[in-house]
């Protein structure tokens, strides 16, 4: 188990200055095992890796009320599942092939405990043509949707649910937001906003983290290869860039937002960005930029109460190494 303490924060905004922000402390739960270094503490939550070194992950899903969050694994597609107050998840349902899933990325769940994975470039692998986009499962692993979003090369990186119940998936190929939502006639997958005329496509990674505000206003987007943020609002569609001028958001993975404080996550960068949005979402302002443990890539996150659970991706692993791990930070919201 690494021993490596959080770092000291890197820059800090004169707005609001955060107590504990270079602090880990062990979240509360019943068995999460404990990694020292000094005064230093964190938290860790054991995945199931594969044997040989394959295993790598993304997304991470979490039901509130149940306190059980689900963790995608981008080689093979298989889903483990696991409760914020057990120090060890569990393989939940199978990947390399089942309901057509061999990738994985972005994963949430809606108020109903409806688990919603992101399949990155599933839908394209010349291996396995033909296969869908994206799934929704029911809390006990039922199968409810294996969906295409009919769009040519699309990668569905992250997902997010909207103040409607629906689901909105970013596409990391081209500038769109696909939206999932149950009718009358069964799920269906639409283009929510397709934003070519706005947001210029660069190289690497486009479009990933997303995240829906509160007042039910607006979609907040990152576009990581670039460092930008984008609001996407919700009644009229149009796109807006996020001023940050004090922020250099490059790498910009997961986004986690509270209130009007969002966290974004660097992935490669190794820090975590936390920004104080303004009410109409349109400026950010830098509060904290915290590095995190250089011997991990952070993809994405989840918050419940003050304690941001993080997945050790194993990016930067060839071939990845155990533990494999969910981390819990404390002190950053």
């Amino acid at each position: 188990m690494r021993t490596k303490s959080w770092p000291r924060p890197l820059r800090s905004g004169a707005a609001i200055a955060l107590a504990v922000v270079a602090t880990i402390a062990v979240a509360p739960t019943a068995n999460a095992h404990d990694a020292h270094d000094g005064d230093h503490k964190q938290a860790t939550i054991t995945l199931p890796g594969a044997e040989g070194g394959t295993s790598k992950y993304e997304g991470i899903g979490l039901d509130e009320r149940r306190g059980t969050f689900y963790v995608s694994e981008t080689t093979g597609g298989k889903i483990s599942r696991g409760n914020i107050h057990r120090d060890a998840a569990k393989p939940w349902l199978d990947g390399n092939g089942t309901d057509g899933r061999y990738r994985a990325r972005g994963i949430t769940v809606d108020h109903d405990g409806r688990v919603y994975i992101a399949g990155g470039p599933n839908g394209t692998d010349p291996d396995h043509p033909g296969m869908p986009d994206l799934w929704v499962y029911s809390p006990h692993g039922k199968l409810l949707a294996a969906l295409d979003t009919g769009v040519e090369n699309a990668f569905l990186n992250d997902v997010t649910i909207g103040p409607d119940g629906a689901a909105y998936f970013t596409n990391s190929n081209k500038p769109q937001i696909f939206r999932v939502a149950k009718s009358r006639s069964g799920w269906q997958v639409s283009t929510f906003v397709d934003a070519s005329n706005t947001i210029d496509q660069q190289e690497g990674f486009n479009l990933g983290g997303i995240v829906a505000t509160r007042d039910g206003r607006a979609l907040i987007v990152a576009q990581g290869n670039v460092g930008a943020l984008w609001r996407i609002d919700l009644r009229t569609k149009a796109v807006t860039p996020i001023a940050h001028p004090q922020s250099d958001l490059v790498n910009a993975d997961g986004l986690v937002l509270k209130g009007n404080t969002l966290l974004v996550i660097r992935n490669f960068s190794r820090i975590i960005t936390t920004l104080k949005l303004s009410d109409r979402w349109t400026e950010a302002t830098l509060i904290e930029e915290t590095a995190t443990d250089q011997d991990r890539v952070f993809t994405t996150g989840k918050l419940a109460g003050n304690r941001l659970y993080v997945v050790d991706s194993k990016f930067d692993e060839t071939p990845s190494q155990p533990p494999y791990q969910v981390v819990v930070l404390k002190g950053l919201i």
